[in-house]
């Protein structure tokens, strides 16, 4: 039986074509969840879909994926979601408390690296930002927002040029990078750290900054550093990964 540190990669079978991808566990099958679900298979991900009510699926037209009715918090049912192999979860149901209480048993039991909860109380929900539990408290930030933390692989691009020389990006600071001076970041003419969301709350004075745990980087970036960026924030390296070029 594979544990929760040992990973593999899905792949998902369509007519003539392989799609490997991540795993993806959505739970709750309403509005939020189908459209996570379907979006996520059409990118070629494994998705499992939970939810305690079987009519709800019903959202799922023509769509392949695993559905599981259940509870998210029940761990027999997590685990037929396939939880021990899973890269990431979204606890999206209706209930604050059912989402909080799925996203801490799949980050603490089941060690899966990319979990975020659907929060409808804003207060609540930055609570639980500043516990270190990535949540989403509007409606208007859905389903492309929840993506956002669920696929961490690469940048997430606000604006690009119209050239497509300066990008706005958007990183997760590398555990490796806690402790170090955010302003290491920057290359005067190439590279400008604009912004830090620590705990929920954005800072403007970034370049200040020791790097936390848990930042989200908000990059001005010229195309021509982007490749040293990446090396630079890579996990593992510590920062060593080498200069823009």
């Amino acid at each position: 039986m594979s544990t929760g540190a040992e990973r593999v990669n899905f792949c998902k079978r369509r007519p003539g074509v392989l799609h490997c991808g991540v795993h993806v566990i959505v739970v709750g099958c309403g509005r939020v969840g189908s459209g996570l679900a379907v979006s996520l298979s059409a990118e070629g991900h494994s998705v499992a879909v939970v939810d305690r009510a079987s009519r709800a699926f019903r959202r799922l037209k023509d769509w392949d994926g695993t559905r599981i009715v259940g509870s998210g918090f029940d761990r027999d049912v997590l685990e037929e979601a396939g939880a021990l192999d899973a890269d990431a979860l979204a606890a999206v149901t209706s209930g604050d408390n059912s989402n909080i209480l799925t996203v801490r048993i799949a980050r603490e039991t089941y060690k899966i690296p990319n979990v975020v909860a659907r929060i409808y109380d804003p207060r609540r929900a930055e609570i639980y930002q500043r516990l270190g539990i990535p949540t989403v408290a509007t409606v208007t930030w859905t389903i492309d927002q929840v993506r956002r933390r669920l696929l961490t692989d690469g940048d997430v691009r606000d604006w690009s040029d119209p050239m497509g020389r300066l990008t706005l990006i958007e990183r997760s600071l590398p555990d490796d990078w806690a402790g170090r001076s955010l302003s290491d970041l920057e290359q005067p003419g190439r590279l400008s750290l604009v912004a830090v969301t620590r705990a929920g709350v954005p800072r403007l004075d970034a370049s200040e900054l020791i790097g936390q745990e848990g930042d989200i980087l908000h990059l001005a970036v010229l195309d021509e550093a982007r490749r040293g960026l990446d090396r630079t924030l890579a996990p593992g390296t510590g920062g060593t990964g080498g200069e823009a070029s």
